[in-house]
């Protein structure tokens, strides 16, 4: 009941994560970055303890794949998927043979994208080629994958609740917006979050690395 992609830009060296789920509030226990480690997704009978230890042992010099290794030999991994791309833009996915319905993993240099409970198998492969065939900035290219993955025939249901994680230079996470529930489409809202988000982005680390070089806040009282 839930898709994703992990990955990295190649020009600039941020991590994203994009997912969405039938359930709600999805990004809350799937989504994981870290600035200049990597990027993971945790999901399918969700262990939400999976992401931070990929990360951890990806910070410590593990690749993409040793620690995919390393956490497929953990209980109950026949249930998990697990997607991860790390700082060389080395990517890896496990998927256990009890996730749920149709599942499917497809990945590249820089990304990695799963799935469970789909309309079909190739969705991944479609996130996957429509990631590399994209460019600008890696949010915009998240967005553009996961509404790939809605063209391709996304869920086997109605998908309700999506997520985005991006992280790069600070320690954290520069964009998280999520969409908990709603009974439209998340993607589409996610989107329409991300483009209002978008512009206020450097504004927004600026105002934590230096609030006397920050620009106006624009509400009263700020000159």
């Amino acid at each position: 009941m839930t898709l994703s992609i992990v990955a990295r830009c190649r020009r600039t060296g941020m991590f994203g994560v994009a997912v969405s789920s039938s359930s709600p509030a999805v990004a809350a226990r799937c989504a994981y970055a870290q600035a200049g480690v990597g990027a993971v997704a945790s999901q399918n009978v969700t262990d939400p303890t999976l992401g931070p230890r990929a990360l951890d042992l990806m910070a410590r010099g593990a690749s993409a794949a040793e620690a995919v290794a390393i956490l497929k030999r953990t209980a109950h991994s026949e249930y998990r998927q697990l997607l991860a791309v790390d700082a060389a833009g080395g990517s890896a996915i496990h998927s256990g043979p009890k996730a749920l319905g149709i599942w499917a993993e497809a990945r590249g240099e820089n990304v990695a994208c799963g799935g469970n409970l789909l309309a079909n198998d190739g969705i991944p492969r479609a996130m996957v080629d429509a990631f590399l065939a994209s460019d600008g900035e890696l949010g915009d290219r998240l967005i553009a994958t996961m509404r790939a993955a809605l063209a391709a025939g996304g869920e086997a249901g109605p998908v309700r609740s999506a997520g985005m994680k991006l992280v790069r230079d600070v320690s954290w996470p520069v964009a998280d917006l999520r969409c908990d529930w709603t009974e439209a489409c998340p993607i589409e809202q996610l989107a329409g979050l991300w483009e209002i988000y978008k512009p206020q982005l450097d504004a927004y680390v600026t105002r934590a690395l230096n609030p006397s070089g920050a620009p106006s806040y624009g509400v009263p009282g700020d000159e």
